[in-house]
């Protein structure tokens, strides 16, 4: 096998999981993270309650996180669902928006200088990633029919 049919039947195995790893890869992250919030158990809490603070203070905040974690679960599930990308699309939008506040509202919290995010200012940042594997799966879609 030469080195060009290598890199075709590689291309042609990468173009055939993109989709469903890329779906798969969000739904574990969405889920994982989201339950961790439902259970308590997430490292995120303190910055998602802190952020509350600063922004809609009149929530309860254990109860918010839970709810955040409800909705990041619902996001992971729906990824797993071929159909639900007009759906579950603009919901993970939405909140990567949310989740990137911090890096504006909590700046002592999420940059530790000018340019250098904190630990928690690179887990918002990889969002990025996020982002682009919704956009990558999005862009396999099909136009709706008339």
């Amino acid at each position: 096998m030469t080195l060009r049919q290598i890199d075709i039947e590689f291309i042609k195995f990468a173009k055939n999981i993109s989709v469903p790893l890329a779906r798969l890869s969000i739904f574990v992250v969405f889920f994982w993270f989201g339950i961790l919030k439902v259970l308590g158990y997430s490292p995120a809490s303190e910055l998602v309650k802190d952020l509350l603070a600063q922004t809609i203070g009149f929530f309860n905040p254990n109860s918010f996180v839970a709810w955040f974690g409800v909705f990041e679960m619902i996001i992971g599930l729906l990824f797993l669902i071929k159909g639900m990308e007009r759906l579950v699309i603009p919901m993970l939008l939405a909140h990567m928006l949310t989740t990137m506040m911090p890096l504006f509202f909590l700046p002592s919290q999420t940059w530790s200088h000018f340019l250098v995010p904190t630990l928690e200012g690179q887990y918002i940042i990889k969002n990025m990633a996020i982002i682009a594997a919704s956009i990558g799966i999005a862009a396999h879609l099909h136009p709706l029919k008339k």
